[in-house]
């Protein structure tokens, strides 16, 4: 397709294309291809639900590459010297880092308890709450967004900043990327409104009543600004000449942990990272509405799409490869 035939099929799309708001592409560092719909601006803001996830293993990197977080294999309980553990609670002292950001950790429950943590006022403490279990350690991959909010509570601990201020100093300034204020309310209607509501937002995240950001979804992006995020792990970790990431650590990020199955597309996780089924060197962060970043390492393409809350959509690894890649590569 061409740019114009691309825009009006998103346009006119009523399927699974019906909620996108922005695509952009970067190839090589530059902007080759952007486009919008529906309201939106390329400055232009959304929830990126779970790419939230993938910014979090960023953050990740950065303090283990700055000696804040001694590695993946550090204890989680290592970071919370104050938490008081329940008792009779012995699995919680054996989970690390690697479990977080590989979804092996365990936790005590069998759906992930939403209201109990959404109206608690200290999301991170009630994610703790959660960690452990009788049945140990068993290596299990086990979605849990909650928990990715330990993952905060981590990077604040370590660091000794507030999780967004960390996020603006050491990520977003550097790349060019508005800096992000905490949303503030957190009741429930304001919880339904930034999930559903359609319109562009602020540059923001979303938190909890202590200003916790919501580590496992609520960060709000542009499709450039997540177009710059995978050109930048394309590029080694470096963006505009300023080093954000170790290339170890991106290698280690990226590299596939576990198989999933056919409800996550079969693809293989990484560190709260994708890589879409083949040997493609491709990876992604992927988040719900088919909001997403796509990185190719060897075409050095990197594509951010944002969308609008749409149920059932996974993920739109097919519709980039098939729809975004080749015209890129015919610009």
């Amino acid at each position: 397709m061409t740019k114009n035939e691309l825009h009006k099929y998103i346009e006119e799309n009523k399927g699974n294309e019906s909620n996108i708001c922005q695509i952009c592409a970067v190839r090589n560092g530059e902007m080759v291809y952007s486009d919008n719909w529906r309201g939106f601006s390329t400055e232009s803001a959304m929830n990126v639900n779970s790419v939230t996830k993938g910014v979090m293993a960023l953050l990740a990197g950065i303090a283990v590459d700055k000696g804040m977080i001694k590695g993946t294999d550090q204890k989680v309980m290592d970071h919370f010297p104050d938490y008081t553990v329940k008792r009779g609670e012995k699995t919680i002292y054996d989970v690390t880092l690697e479990h977080l950001l590989t979804m092996t950790a365990p936790y005590k429950y069998r759906c992930e308890p939403w209201t109990k943590v959404c109206t608690s006022q200290d999301w991170t403490k009630a994610a703790l709450d959660l960690l452990g279990g009788r049945s140990g350690i068993t290596g299990e991959f086990k979605y849990a967004t909650l928990g990715i909010q330990i993952l905060a509570g981590i990077i604040e601990n370590a660091s000794g900043m507030k999780c967004i201020d960390f996020a603006n100093k050491y990520l977003f300034a550097p790349m060019g990327i508005p800096e992000h204020k905490i949303h503030g309310a957190s009741d429930k209607d304001d919880q339904f409104d930034f999930l559903m509501n359609k319109n562009p937002r602020e540059n923001e995240w979303y938190s909890d009543p202590q200003g916790n950001v919501t580590a496992g979804w609520g960060l709000t992006l542009s499709a450039y600004d997540m177009a710059k995020i995978g050109w930048m792990l394309i590029n080694g970790g470096v963006f505009n000449d300023k080093r954000i990431l170790s290339n170890e650590w991106i290698s280690k990020m990226t590299s596939p942990k576990l198989q999933l199955d056919e409800k996550f597309g079969n693809m293989q996780y990484c560190y709260l990272w994708y890589r879409p089924p083949g040997e493609k060197p491709v990876f992604a962060a992927i988040g719900d509405c088919g909001n997403i970043i796509y990185a190719d390492t060897e075409k050095r393409i990197s594509v951010g799409i944002t969308g609008t809350f749409k149920p059932r959509i996974f993920d739109r690894v097919e519709f980039i490869e098939k729809n975004i890649i080749p015209l890129v590569e015919s610009i």
